[in-house]
């Protein structure tokens, strides 16, 4: 646990003993005031009395307080911390490893799951010690003033652990069900929202609205189930809070009738008791929590269990590079075929290439092991200058600038998305990227690289926001530029434009062309074509 950790539970630990010393002394001054009234103690003034119950009512209300900021501030302070730590070893796991789960489900475990663990730790766990605390103390309290009383009331803790075992197994399971039912949930309406466009226009709203409709009923059918265990549960346990109560006032109105005690110690009897039931209701509300808790700490651990790529310091070679691709073989893990089979290929330093093949051939397979993101299990791929020839690897990614596929735009300014290829690109670097990508229509926007644009780039053209992409990969300046079907939205003129713009201004980077169009081959020193492997 870190510090910041550390730091609110022991603040929440002493202002929760100090709240339980405080209901103590308010039991002790209302049995003294009581008594002070009927004259059954006149050690003390019923002004002083009533001075002692005023100053830790008051104490009460500042320690009220203090406890809520300290949750506001550094219970905020927490969760951002674990949230941020499992956020950036997600960004550092192996992309291969990451692309098993929905991102529904990793944003679902990043926030649901996050915010439970950090509250059990910050707050439920301080809690649990201070209400333990307040039941011994109570326990002790009582027992001072009745040990009968005090033993008959804590028989019911016993029944308090029996029934929480019983259904603490059968709980977890059911937690797990539900967590995963939440992630559907969230799995359904992201994609929905993300996709309406397509949804709208092949008339299926009605059917992803049944969709989410069937999905949410498996849902609260686990809900209705949990509810059934914690329905019976809390009925044994209230069943025997209102047993003990019962038998407090009993025993203690028949005490005050026979005259072994005073009206005021009838009414500590009935405040202690309380005081003990209390903390064992709050204490039956940790075993579902536990089991929350439990639950959500496993779904984060199967996250940091996940591998992360071997990082290091980026490898630096000179430009223009070549690679050599040798007997590269590779089938997805459940796949029936290999999608590329001792495939080879050579790109020389410095030259244009394109590679083309029908859908399947294993294009976009051979881009992400030019990139390490998919493991080599056969053959390899290697990248070389006039001096050094290395194996591809995380640390090797640096060398390549990536445009893939369809619109990639983040929501924010354009110069935000610019900024994402060089943070520290000037308005002269801007501007020349612009220019380049043939996205200099940028000029004319009313807030020109300020504009806003929504997600997917929403607000600008398919083309507009393909070109922006393209000139954020030409700031990254990298020797080798991946660009996968990056004109497929632009008309023929502008295509030329931008083609013949990137291979002048770069006549010493590799440029790799994963594309379908004639036009872009006229510009190639090679075209490779790749087959579907059978």
């Amino acid at each position: 646990m870190s510090t910041g950790y550390r730091t609110q539970s022991w603040l929440n630990i002493l202002v929760g003993v100090v709240i339980v010393a405080s209901d103590l002394a308010l039991v002790w001054c209302t049995k003294l005031t009581i008594d002070v009234a009927t004259g059954d103690n006149t050690s003390f003034t019923l002004t002083q009395s009533i001075a002692f119950m005023g100053g830790i009512i008051l104490l009460q209300l500042i320690l009220g307080i203090a406890s809520r900021w300290i949750r506001a501030l550094l219970g905020a302070k927490a969760q951002n911390s674990m949230q941020r730590s499992m956020f950036s070893h997600l960004l550092q796991v192996s992309w291969s490893e990451m692309r098993r789960y929905h991102t529904a489900d990793l944003v679902n475990r990043l926030e649901r799951d996050v915010r439970d663990v950090m509250s059990f730790v910050t707050e439920n766990v301080p809690t649990f010690i201070t209400v333990s605390l307040q039941f011994l103390g109570a326990f002790i309290f009582l027992f001072y003033m009745d040990r009968t009383l005090a033993c008959i009331v804590v028989i019911l803790l016993p029944l308090f652990l029996l029934t929480s075992r019983l259904y603490v197994a059968r709980m977890r399971k059911i937690s797990h069900k539900i967590r995963g039912s939440e992630s559907k949930i969230q799995s359904v309406i992201q994609e929905t929202l993300q996709h309406s466009l397509i949804i709208k226009s092949l008339g299926r709203v009605a059917r992803m609205n049944e969709k989410l409709d069937e999905t949410q009923s498996d849902f609260r059918k686990h809900i209705v189930h949990k509810t059934k265990y914690a329905t019976i549960s809390s009925g044994i346990l209230n069943l025997g809070f209102a047993t003990g109560y019962i038998v407090t006032f009993g025993w203690g109105v028949t005490c005050l009738y026979n005259g072994s005690i005073t009206y005021g110690s009838l009414i500590a009897f009935v405040q202690l008791v309380g005081q003990i039931q209390s903390p064992v209701r709050t204490l039956t509300r940790f075993v579902p929590l536990f089991i929350n808790t439990f639950t959500a700490t496993e779904r984060l651990i199967e996250l940091e269990s996940l591998t992360k790529e071997k990082l290091g310091e980026s490898v630096r070679l000179e430009a223009p590079l070549g690679i050599c691709i040798s007997n590269l073989t590779y089938q997805y893990e459940g796949g029936k075929r290999r999608i590329l089979d001792n495939f080879s290929c050579h790109f020389t330093p410095g030259s244009v290439n394109a590679i083309v093949g029908e859908t399947g051939s294993g294009k976009t397979t051979l881009i992400r092991h030019l990139l390490a993101l998919l493991p080599s299990a056969h053959g390899q791929v290697e990248i070389y200058d006039r001096h050094h020839r290395i194996t591809t690897s995380p640390q090797t990614r640096e060398l390549f600038s990536y445009v893939p596929q369809g619109n990639t735009l983040l929501s924010g300014t354009i110069r935000e998305n610019l900024y994402l290829g060089n943070p520290n690109a000037t308005e002269a670097d801007l501007r020349e990227a612009l220019y380049v990508a043939a996205a200099d229509f940028v000029d004319e926007l009313p807030d020109g690289v300020d504009t806003m644009c929504g997600e997917l780039g929403f607000g600008l053209s398919e083309g507009q926001a393909q070109r922006i992409a393209i000139a954020r990969a030409l700031l990254k300046d990298s020797p080798i530029l991946l660009l996968d079907e990056v004109t497929s939205s632009l008309d023929d003129e502008t295509e030329q434009v931008v083609l013949r713009r990137i291979i002048n201004k770069f006549p010493k980077k590799t440029l790799i062309f994963i594309t379908h169009r004639s036009e872009v081959l006229k510009h190639c020193d090679q075209v490779i074509k790749m087959f579907r492997t059978q």
